[in-house]
């Protein structure tokens, strides 16, 4: 496994550097659970608006390592709920997260007077993406 490379960080903001939908698994109690998700993808993490007392955020908080797959792409992480949407530290993920879903975040479905609407960050550890016939097996932890 090699660290993240140029070509591959390039093929990573190409294909999820924007409104994306992924496969997010979380685990309780060893069962697994999966759901789609909205996410982008900015230097090695993926950014999830949602909800903090959702299942997904309580099963992340039991046990924060995640897997999730797209396009091509699957790897392992840990979710990190960074809190309030709001919150002055998260001001420069949030303005990212208003332009990479301008389609639908003011849509009415989000509450962001709730202090329980709030930013998932999936830190990625480990990935494999194929790419036009190349493999790249990678380690973001380096």
């Amino acid at each position: 496994m090699e660290k993240l490379s140029k070509a591959a960080e390039a093929i990573l903001i190409d294909r999820f550097g924007k409104d994306c939908i992924i496969a997010l698994a979380t685990t309780i109690d060893d069962v697994p659970y999966v759901r789609n998700v909205n996410a982008f993808y900015d230097n090695g993490a993926f950014y999830v608006l949602t909800y903090g007392l959702s299942n997904k955020m309580r099963q992340i908080e039991h046990n924060p390592t995640v897997a999730i797959s797209g396009d091509w792409f699957t790897a392992h992480g840990k979710g990190i709920n960074l809190g309030y949407f709001g919150k002055a530290e998260n001001a420069r993920i949030a303005k990212k997260m208003k332009v990479a879903f301008s389609e639908w975040i003011d849509n009415g479905h989000n509450n962001f007077d709730d202090i329980n609407t709030c930013i998932l960050c999936i830190k990625l550890t480990d990935g494999l993406l194929f790419s036009h016939g190349t493999r790249y097996e990678i380690d973001f932890s380096k």
